[in-house]
């Protein structure tokens, strides 16, 4: 068993130790005032767009504002640590991005473990990454690409948001499972990122299907590929990259989660009503539009998840070597 899926295993089990009493008294009429909604990225992020849809749908289900707070800064570790370290009530929240798994590998001096001081609440969403081309790239298929890759090294780059992000992850992966070297270029932000590869300033790119699909449509980029296992529905014709790679995977996802320690009933509340809200048309119109999956499930389901992807983006990272800025 590894360290991280020890971690998680350790804070179910302290979690569940809350006598059903305690509980019962801490959940009773939740919630009575205004919850808040940490993002850890700026208003227009994917994150930030999330926890404004979730939230209002837990406002009109639970009788009280889920007011969206954003605190940037630190590839989201800003926002993390306010949450973490928050009385565990049940009126501090984070939507969790995928940063955080990345980020115990990328820090090293962080003043919190993300899996052992959070109590993970609900999934939300899974968006695929999108690995597309500028239209001048003589390349259609992911084939073709790393065959282009090998018989001209050196002349191929790829755009990310910024070092540590999923898209730069994802470029990582796609080098080390194939064995080419597409030259990493760090941009503060997917626009950035997207402006220059439209641009023909870099090649390649991994940006998430919501930066990257209005360009597609518009056929300012070329889709070579969707990075989860599975394909799309938001680009049905288009192959995942595990078709030619497999076992590659590497998308983003998101969902919420509260300080560790707080009562398993107001987890089980807010879980409940994020299912709902994830099977409501209007919600999932909107994040199938954006080309997410759903992530109904359990709290235990999301926690499972945030160990998994920490301990698979770790060894990532400190195999490659990559550093925060």
């Amino acid at each position: 068993m590894t360290n991280v899926s020890r971690r998680y295993l350790l804070h179910l089990a302290a979690g569940a130790a809350l006598t059903a009493a305690s509980r019962s008294v801490w959940a009773d009429g939740y919630p009575t005032h205004p919850v808040r909604i940490v993002v850890g990225f700026a208003a227009g992020s994917t994150s930030d767009i999330l926890a404004r849809l979730i939230g209002q749908w837990l406002s009109e289900r639970l009788g009280q504002q889920f007011v969206v707070e954003n605190r940037p800064g630190a590839g989201g570790n800003v926002g993390a640590e306010s949450v973490v370290k928050a009385a565990p009530d049940g009126y501090t929240l984070l939507m969790v991005p995928p940063a955080v798994a990345a980020n115990a590998a990328l820090y090293k001096d962080l003043n919190f473990d993300f899996v052992r001081d959070a109590a993970p609440v609900a999934g939300v969403v899974r968006v695929p990454n999108v690995l597309e081309v500028n239209p001048s790239v003589p390349v259609k298929t992911v084939p073709e690409l790393i065959a282009y890759a090998k018989a001209k090294p050196g002349t191929l780059s790829f755009a990310s948001a910024g070092i540590g992000t999923m898209s730069h992850l994802a470029g990582q992966l796609f080098n080390t499972a194939t064995g080419i070297n597409i030259q990493h270029v760090p941009y503060r932000g997917d626009g950035p990122a997207m402006a220059d590869l439209i641009a023909g300033q870099v090649q390649v790119g991994f940006a998430t299907m919501t930066a990257s699909i209005g360009h597609i449509r518009a056929d300012k980029l070329r889709p070579l590929a969707v990075t989860t296992l599975s394909r799309s529905d938001a680009l049905p014709g288009i192959p995942s990259v595990s078709e030619f790679v497999p076992g590659y995977e590497a998308s983003s996802w998101f969902g919420i989660a509260a300080p560790s320690g707080t009562p398993v009933e107001i987890v089980e509340i807010l879980n409940r009503e994020t299912n709902a809200g994830l099977a409501a048309p209007r919600i999932e119109a909107r994040l199938t539009d954006m080309g997410g999956m759903l992530l109904t499930g359990s709290a235990a389901d999301f926690g499972k998840l945030i160990a998994d992807e920490t301990e698979k983006w770790g060894k990532v990272i400190t195999s490659a070597g990559i550093k925060a800025e």
